[in-house]
């Protein structure tokens, strides 16, 4: 895969003469701010934005080796989520691989949607970005496309000049829900967070279009058209929303869901953790498992095998890995394989 070429970064020296400065007082303006006066560094940050400038290249401090040797990996998640979770941790393994291959580091930037997360991003020493778990709608995904440097989304969204490597989460949610959703009259979803707020909560049949993370919005929408090929109405459908991905809020959600009057007889959980999370609580609930209670996951790690859960197959190592080949510049596959593995947690 060819990434767009990056060599037409706006210059300090063209910032300068549209704003009718001097280059020093336009590179004092972005490192030294309080020797200018406040109309020079308005006419500065004006012409900045005019030409599309994103601040002093980072990399500059590593000119005379040439460029950083280092990957930027833009995480939408706390630090602690790169360790914690198996698939997280498995998606940076692939990632690592490319990198020990080619000499490269690896830099993890969190983004939370706290007010310096640009700022940290554009000051990164990287040569080129990963970006992982975002939205469409997050500041960083335009600030890493202004500063032009090459750049991979895993998953989504799809940003013109950037690369985009994922499984077609819409086609694989239809797939597993046609097996979950299977002789059942009161289904219900366990998604991931819908927005960056990342609230929590139960709703019914959501609008789809509001869902702003992509990977989330193209299950959700996977999943609604095997409820309305199983002849089930989406206003029906259940959707209890995590704000993490992690067993004990799988397991919180689906105790509330058993719990009420009307308890789902089926659920797709849009991960192996979060499905693990349910079928403690369904044990905890005494429902059977499939008779009372049809269970999926996805993902098929470690765990899914362990307690025979009906999941989506897919590697997330192996994506890591095309992420970082892309961003290298490297050809890499960009449509990667699923499947799906039909264990007891499903009926026949």
């Amino acid at each position: 895969m060819a990434l767009p070429d990056t060599s037409k970064r706006v210059t300090l020296t063209q910032v300068a003469r549209a704003a009718g400065v001097s280059v020093m007082t336009a590179s004092y303006t972005y490192n030294q701010p309080s020797r200018v006066s406040d109309e020079s560094r308005a006419k500065v940050l004006a012409a900045a934005a005019e030409l599309g400038y994103a601040g002093p290249d980072p990399r500059g401090r590593s000119l005379r080796r040439g460029a950083s040797r280092a990957l930027g990996v833009v995480l939408g998640e706390h630090l602690s989520y790169a360790f914690e979770d198996p698939q997280a941790a498995a998606f940076l393994a692939g990632i690592a691989d490319v990198c020990a291959e080619h000499a490269y580091g690896m830099t993890i930037l969190p983004i939370t949607g706290a007010a310096d997360d640009v700022a940290r991003i554009r000051s990164a020493a990287v040569d080129a970005f990963i970006l992982w778990t975002t939205t469409e709608d997050d500041p960083v995904v335009a600030a890493v496309r202004a500063m032009k440097r090459p750049a991979v989304v895993h998953g989504g969204p799809a940003v013109p000049d950037l690369g985009l490597v994922s499984i077609d989460n819409r086609a694989a949610a239809r797939a597993v829900g046609e097996v979950v959703f299977a002789h059942t009259n009161r289904p219900a979803i366990v998604s991931f967070p819908l927005t960056r707020d990342r609230e929590g909560g139960i709703i019914s049949g959501p609008d789809t279009t509001r869902v702003l993370f992509p990977v989330t919005r193209h299950r959700l929408e996977g999943y609604r058209q095997a409820a309305e090929a199983a002849g089930l109405a989406w206003k029906d459908v259940i959707v209890a929303v995590c704000p993490r991905n992690d067993p004990s809020e799988g397991e919180r959600a689906a105790a509330m869901l058993l719990a009420s009057p009307e308890p789902p007889d089926a659920i797709a959980a849009m991960s192996d953790q979060l499905a693990s999370g349910i079928l403690q609580a369904a044990h905890t609930a005494h429902h059977g498992v499939p008779t009372d209670l049809a269970v999926t996951g996805w993902d098929d790690a470690p765990i899914a095998a362990d307690l025979g859960l009906t999941t989506v197959a897919q590697s997330l190592r192996a994506q890591g890995s095309a992420c970082a080949q892309a961003a290298l510049g490297q050809e890499a596959p960009l449509n990667s394989p699923w499947s799906i593995v039909r264990r007891r947690t499903t009926r026949p």
